[in-house]
């Protein structure tokens, strides 16, 4: 009898087994996990050391007792308990909250112009009076952080907010432009 499946027909009496169980079964789970990981799509965060250790908490969860009919039905197991793992970080991920699957954009880099390009300055002021039209306290911040070349600061007090105020109302502003100048809308 293989030692593992010595181990697998007590866990469930001893609870030192699966303290004896990890260290032989370690390497194994280790290999299967990053067999796993790497037929995932890049930029994938969960590591297979990470990946080894929570799919063994599942399968050797003190409160949920398993009877486990070898080490073939072990590794079976790791191996459906790894797939569970890896489909719930992907459903995460996608999720609204996890961003559902949006790239995050640097909107000061993406918004900037040259002033001396026709076609730059009419497409900002074009997009600048839609979001007047729309709240024009969130223009003004525009005008002054754009135009005048002021801080958040200085417009934040030139226009007589709060700093805060003025940061969320160039985050709104960033946005409705960012949204304006690459969709084409008009409204």
């Amino acid at each position: 009898m293989h030692e593992v499946t010595r181990i697998l027909s007590v866990i469930d009496q001893d609870p030192q087994a699966a303290e004896q169980l990890l260290p032989l079964v370690y390497d194994e789970l280790r290999r299967l996990a990053a067999e796993k990981l790497c037929h995932e799509k890049p930029g994938q965060t969960l590591q297979p050391t990470a990946l080894v250790h929570e799919a063994y908490l599942r399968l050797v969860d003190a409160k949920e007792t398993q009877q486990w009919n070898g080490r073939e039905h072990f590794f079976r197991a790791a191996a459906e308990a790894m797939r569970r793992i890896l489909v719930d970080n992907a459903r995460r991920k996608e999720s609204l909250k996890g961003g559902g699957g949006l790239a995050r954009l640097d909107l000061d880099e993406d918004l900037h112009f040259d002033p001396s390009d026709p076609t730059d300055l009419l497409a900002i002021n074009e997009a600048l009076e839609s979001l007047a039209a729309h709240d024009a306290s969130k223009a003004e911040v525009v005008k002054l952080l754009f135009f005048a070349g002021l801080s958040v600061q200085e417009a934040a007090d030139a226009l007589g907010i709060s700093r805060a105020t003025a940061d969320r109302h160039w985050a709104y502003a960033r946005t409705w432009l960012y949204c304006r100048l690459h969709s084409g809308e008009k409204d």
